[in-house]
């Protein structure tokens, strides 16, 4: 149904990859998210929770780095051990705190100069807008469903992303202390679909603002486009909503493996959340981006 469609899609959906390294260890934690382009100008939408990580980046980085001046200051004294601890309480760095974030934008742009994020202010939504590239490295844009009374509990849609970061191209580098992008290993993540259908349109008050999908969006699709079999955006995938079932089990006796074990279950549904394509285009509308509907 939507293999049409998905070839579509992909012309102008393109996966965010990005790098962590969290305080006291050099392991690194790739990830990944998605964005789609709504224009021929450099202009893509993606969700907030994903453009926040981005815009931080650069001050993730700076506030270990104003720790790691203050560190190698005590490092020489008797109480060495003790000072450390205490910086690390004046910097809140505890074991797992975020303390170096790298992100690549793969097959948007050639390079750009500047990348301006505009976010919006109450739905799970972001703008962003590459400047200064000298070609476009995707194809074809985002065409937005232009009834959106189509938008209907039943009717089948699919969303596309990156789910499973599977690039390999980074490395810890023990010279300078630091996680860095290598030109060699895997540069790609392989796309996912999934599909589903509406269940429910989800509201704020008074106002239409995400569609509920009977699948979950996965780790890593959150920013991708929903669309239909033509290949018209519906909606963002945006969250996965947990809905308690009730059909709780607990210390049941069951067979395993031919032998008597108690189990305990507490079943979720778990479903999908994407905001609505009218707060998309309305939120373009309001920032003067170009669109284009169907």
């Amino acid at each position: 149904m939507f293999v049409d469609a998905i070839e579509r899609i992909d012309l102008f959906t393109r996966p965010l990859h990005s790098i962590v390294r969290l305080y006291g260890h050099n392991e690194i934690v790739p990830g990944s998210a998605t964005l789609f382009f709504v224009n021929e100008l450099g202009c893509a939408i993606t969700c907030k929770h994903v453009a926040e990580l981005v815009a931080r980046a650069d001050s993730i980085y700076h506030h270990y780095r104003n720790f790691q001046g203050a560190r190698r200051d005590v490092l020489r004294e008797r109480d060495a051990a003790q000072q450390i601890s205490q910086l690390e309480i004046k910097f809140k760095l505890q074991s797992e705190t975020i303390i170096r974030v790298r992100n690549s934008f793969i097959g948007c742009v050639d390079q750009y100069k500047e990348l301006t994020i505009d976010m919006h202010p109450t739905q799970d939504l972001a703008l962003l807008q590459f400047k200064g590239y000298h070609r476009l490295l995707y194809n074809s844009h985002a065409v937005f469903v232009g009834d959106s009374s189509r938008v209907k509990p039943g009717r089948s849609l699919c969303r596309l992303g990156y789910p499973f970061p599977e690039f390999t191209n980074f490395r810890y580098n023990s010279t300078v202390d630091d996680i860095e992008w290598t030109n060699e290993g895997r540069v790609t993540s392989p796309r996912f679909p999934i599909d589903g259908i509406i269940t429910r349109l989800l509201s704020e008050n008074g106002g239409i603002t995400g569609i509920e999908m009977s699948t979950p969006g996965l780790r890593g699709q959150s920013g991708g486009p929903l669309f239909d079999p033509n290949g018209l955006i519906f909606g963002m995938q945006s969250a996965t909503r947990h809905l308690h079932l009730g059909f709780d089990i607990e210390d049941r006796e069951v067979l395993v493996n031919g032998r008597k074990s108690k189990v305990s279950n507490y079943p979720f549904l778990n479903v999908g959340q994407c905001v609505h394509v009218d707060v998309i285009k309305a939120f373009l509308q309001e920032r003067g981006v170009k669109y284009y509907e169907g």
